[in-house]
């Protein structure tokens, strides 16, 4: 792939003239492979960066960039929201993070619809920018309190690790909303064979914690190129670039283009703590299903921190899963890439980052909420121009 990009000052990953270079061999490779060649990335910051830098517009015709189950909070069931909203109109704390304070439970219920509308109801909730937020919070003035606790491989560690260490106190538990990203990406690549996906950016974040090997089974099992690729401009591209060379070659393998932060084995103590303190469960994902061995549950000792368990409600079960979503919403297939946000008829006309009507609409990390604010233009057809490629 050229220059070791763990070498690379951080500015050459913003570099017009690189992006120049990287876009015109993106074309060549691209030239004659029969499309379109869909490459879909499963991390929101990917997404951001895709849209925000318009490197849709810098992409030849047969190359479609997608988006995939990348924000966490987009997937997570509105049924934890709901029994969150109702810890919090029955008067116990709820922390939560800022992206899901505004996140809507089901659509059909008598309860305030988010978190944010419980407070404004009376509801005792309170946004924090990190768990360790939560526990000093709660050992502090000793009140109950649930952690409304969303995230994907990321923010797990985080959640666990003043649980394992035991310094969580007593009067706070959790809402354990954790999903797990390699399994919802053999979801989609078995359970989608009408949209082949021919190449996958794989997330840099969560593979900083999995190690790039976690996405080892995608070329070995399903012969789709993979590449673990940084959230710069420069990443993206040659992250491009080399799925589609490899197209071309008719060779899948796995790349980890961000090697600067990301090693094959991970974070293997951030591995030992989530798999001392949580068993791997089948899962459910808002709008999608239950996906197997996607999620994550408290084990042994570490039970007495669930809160569905301590408050008797019951945990979701598939039988008990519903699409979750409000009528008319298309998240779902935007989630799974078998949509973009302006196939949605509720895009920036009943759904809008102001009054988000999706899920996909809520976080900063969701694909409406991202091409709400970049797509569609403007920025995109800015930088196309600059780098004199449209």
């Amino acid at each position: 792939m050229g220059q070791d990009s763990s070498r690379a000052p951080l500015r050459e990953f913003r570099d017009r003239d690189l992006a120049l270079k990287a876009s015109s061999a993106i074309r060549k490779a691209a030239a004659g492979l029969q499309g379109p060649v869909k490459i879909m990335d499963f991390c929101g910051t990917h997404e951001w960066t895709i849209t925000h830098y318009g490197l849709r517009s810098l992409m030849p015709d047969n190359v479609e960039l997608v988006a995939g189950p990348g924000c966490p909070v987009c997937v997570t069931p509105g049924y934890y929201v709901e029994a969150a909203v109702r810890l919090a109109m029955d008067g116990i704390r709820i922390f939560t993070y800022g992206d899901s304070y505004r996140l809507q439970g089901p659509p059909e219920t008598d309860l305030p619809k988010s978190l944010e509308e419980a407070r404004s109801r009376g509801g005792r909730v309170e946004v924090v920018y990190s768990v360790l937020d939560a526990v000093r919070m709660a050992r502090e003035d000793g009140e109950e309190s649930v952690f409304l606790a969303v995230g994907f491989e990321t923010t797990a560690p985080a959640t666990l690790a003043p649980i394992r260490a035991g310094d969580a106190p007593d009067n706070l538990r959790f809402i354990n909303v954790h999903r797990l990203t390699p399994p919802i990406t053999r979801y989609v690549l078995e359970t989608h064979p009408e949209a082949p996906i021919r190449g996958i950016i794989a997330p840099g974040h969560v593979s900083a914690i999995t190690g790039a090997k976690a996405w080892a089974f995608i070329p070995e099992e399903y012969g789709i190129p993979t590449v673990v690729a940084g959230f710069e401009p420069i990443d993206v591209l040659l992250a491009i670039l080399e799925i589609l060379r490899q197209v071309r070659e008719g060779k899948a393998r796995l790349v980890n283009e961000y090697s600067r932060v990301v090693s094959w084995d991970g974070n293997l103590e951030a591995q030992r703590l989530m798999g001392e303190t949580c068993d791997v469960v089948d899962a459910g994902w808002r709008g999608i299903g239950f996906v197997p061995a996607s999620g994550l549950a408290f084990k042994g000792e570490f039970r007495r921190y669930d809160a569905l368990e301590a408050y008797g409600i019951p945990e979701l079960t598939p039988e008990a899963w519903e699409r979750d979503l409000p009528p008319g919403c298309r998240c779902a297939e935007v989630t799974l890439g078998m949509a973009r946000p302006t196939d949605c008829p509720m895009f920036l006309r009943a759904c809008t980052p102001e009054s988000p009507y999706g899920p996909c609409m809520v976080s900063s990390e969701g694909t409406c909420a991202i091409w709400a604010k970049f797509g569609g233009g403007g920025l995109a057809e800015e930088v196309g121009r600059e780098l004199g490629v449209i």
